[in-house]
């Protein structure tokens, strides 16, 4: 398993340090040193793949550091803090992405006879995210999709055959719950990330939690147990990252004031804007503004 994971990684060294697209539909890498803004985002769901260095993910008050030979599976839109780290030798971090298609896991399963996809290895943790190590049937799935950058006549051919057999490794293995939680329209996870749209479409109006267990067909009280079961927040927690995340975009992106910033997610209140976003960030919107600024400028 070596020698594949350093081909992978002489592959994946043609990225950059933000999102580097390959050429096939749903994968992307990327390497270096990663500003720490670009870092701080939602989550879509997807497969990550660590080749080099190691990689910190803050969801809520829950944090795992991914090291390399390890991949992490978010089954669900998560508000996250990420931060890169180099190998211990100086080698720049690298990774390999599969962002999740539903329809693409929900036709796998359809495809599978139960024990084919069964784990032995259920996760009694529901949380919408989690890592485990690889096996080598997973890394050759993965070196043999990401060859085909060098061979982009073969990419609708074979990229939807080796999209299959990564997800069917990863069903294998620990996180094949979250996987099989994903395709299942009726499933807790499903009903969850449903919520979850509504509020990442509606981030800046005030939200009701009996609304949205409505709309994911469940009591109050199963909702927010699932909900904060599968992201570590509350809704309303939830709806507050994703306000302060946007806000930090308008000011660093579109020189918004701290003021406009706050008022345009959803704020009635500068001041608790600023004091939400010293608590999550370690700093008051207008300092830390000025020090991604700086560092940009570099």
């Amino acid at each position: 398993m070596n020698d594949q994971l350093l081909e992978l990684r002489s592959l994946a060294a043609k990225a950059e340090n933000h999102r580097t697209e390959t050429g096939i539909p749903r994968v992307a890498m990327i390497q270096g040193e990663i500003p720490e803004h670009m870092l701080a985002a939602v989550y879509d769901p997807m497969i990550n793949l660590i080749l080099q260095g190691s990689k910190t993910m803050t969801v809520g008050n829950r944090t795992l550091r991914y090291d390399p030979a390890t991949y992490f599976v978010m089954s669900i839109e998560l508000p996250a803090v990420g931060k890169v780290h180099p190998a211990a030798s100086g080698e720049p971090y690298l990774a390999l992405s599969l962002t999740l298609d539903p329809t693409v896991l929900s036709t796998l399963l359809t495809d599978l006879p139960t024990p084919a996809w069964h784990s032995e290895n259920e996760s009694d943790n529901n949380a919408g995210f989690s890592v485990a190590a690889v096996t080598p049937g997973l890394v050759d799935a993965w070196l043999r999709m990401l060859r085909l950058m060098g061979k982009p006549d073969e990419i609708a051919a074979l990229a939807p055959v080796y999209e299959r057999e990564i997800l069917y490794r990863v069903l294998q293995g620990p996180h094949g719950w979250m996987l099989r939680e994903i395709a299942a329209p009726n499933a807790a996870m499903a009903r969850i990330s449903q919520a979850i749209q509504w509020i990442r479409r509606n981030f800046a109006e005030p939200i009701r939690v009996e609304t949205l267990a409505e709309k994911a067909s469940m009591s109050v009280s199963a909702f927010h147990r699932h909900f904060k079961a599968v992201t570590t927040l509350s809704p309303l927690q939830y709806q507050k990252r994703v306000r302060l995340l946007q806000a930090r975009m308008l000011m660093v992106a579109s020189a918004k004031s701290v003021t406009n910033a706050a008022f345009e997610v959803g704020y009635e209140s500068a001041t608790q804007f600023s004091r939400d976003y010293s608590r999550i960030f370690g700093l008051p919107p207008a300092r830390d503004t000025a020090r991604i600024l700086g560092e940009t400028q570099r």
